[in-house]
């Protein structure tokens, strides 16, 4: 038994060299040293030993166990430091290498000319007033003197959610909403999102809209265009030629279209303003008696005017841009250029 013994550490260390993995190394260590290992069969064989030598084979038995014991823990520890070298050779980081940029977040450049805009109304004394993007016919068009067979209402391509509801096609909703709640004086201006059946280059199935309103008594289409040509100079810079011309709008008479004079010409003429010199960038306009009527102001007493733009057709114009469809793309390439 005692050759048996040293036969079993050479064959422990002879193994030992074969193993490379912790898998491997358990199962290795299982059968010299488990409960059903080899050591364990020899421990149960002691029963032949005389009584004599009993002791003897037993401290001898103890010593080998303990020997492969400790021959597999520094396997084990070998096994694991060379784990460790390894992933340290593949994960190391070259501390030359330039590091990652934080990609950061920016404002979208609709959303930029928005603020501006709403910041350049406040500063004139107008107060923001929101509304509900889904409204009823009622707000929509007939408190805006749009009645149901108005031929007003095919300038509108609109998306009706049932015969009385509508996706609001202007901000103008919110006008009626305030005044039905507030007597005059008001100065306000309405910013957000309408919609309407339209989608090519120029125009988009949702897009944003400003429009304001301001009442009061003695108001007089003289305020309406001192107001209108302060703010579009403030926007495009000081010498802008600006020109009002005669138009027609439901709820505003006299009604006016905005031109600016072409920011990509300088008024010479081109291709954008089709050699005109100038570019239509709102409408505006008194309002009407008998939006008044709809929202029990005495069209006698109080006057008022309100107007109304598109925020992408600013933006396109203040950027350069030439296709509406790109504000809505996602495109990072493009949006990187208005951080």
């Amino acid at each position: 038994m005692q050759e048996k013994l040293e036969d079993l550490k050479n064959q422990a260390q002879t193994e030992l060299k074969q193993v490379s993995n912790e898998v491997s190394l358990q199962n290795l260590k299982a059968k010299f040293v488990g409960r059903k290992g080899v050591i364990t069969e020899i421990t149960k064989s002691m029963k032949d030993v005389s009584s004599e030598d009993r002791p003897k084979m037993g401290m001898l038995i103890n010593e080998v166990k303990t020997y492969i014991e400790a021959l597999f823990d520094e396997k084990l520890n070998q096994i694991k430091e060379e784990k460790k070298k390894r992933a340290i050779a593949e994960e190391k980081i070259d501390v030359t290498l330039p590091g990652r940029n934080v990609s950061l977040g920016a404002r979208h450049p609709v959303s930029q000319v928005m603020e501006e805009i709403v910041t350049i109304f406040e500063r004139m004394g107008f107060e923001v007033a929101e509304g509900p993007e889904v409204e009823t016919d009622y707000y929509n068009f007939e408190a805006l003197n749009i009645p149901k067979d108005h031929p007003a209402r095919d300038m509108q391509d609109t998306f009706y959610i049932s015969d009385d509801v509508v996706l609001r096609t202007h901000t103008s909703p919110v006008q009626i909403r305030v005044m039905e709640k507030e007597e005059p004086p008001i100065k306000i201006i309405a910013p957000g999102r309408v919609y309407r059946c339209d989608s090519d280059v120029s125009h988009t199935p949702m897009f944003h809209q400003i429009e304001g309103l301001l009442v009061d008594k003695n108001v007089t289409f003289g305020d309406l265009k001192g107001v209108l040509t302060e703010f579009l100079r403030l926007v495009f810079g000081e010498g802008l030629g600006v020109r009002f011309r005669p138009s027609f709008f439901p709820f505003t008479e006299p009604s006016a279209e905005v031109d600016i004079e072409c920011v990509i010409c300088g008024g010479q003429g081109c291709r954008v303003c089709k050699d005109s010199g100038w570019l239509e960038i709102l409408g505006c306009g008194m309002v009407d008696p008998e939006v008044f009527k709809s929202v029990n102001y005495d069209p006698e007493v109080y006057s008022g005017f309100a107007f109304g733009m598109g925020i992408e057709r600013i933006t396109m114009l203040k950027f350069g841009i030439n296709d509406i469809r790109l504000f809505f793309e996602n495109d990072v390439r493009f949006l990187r250029q208005f951080v």
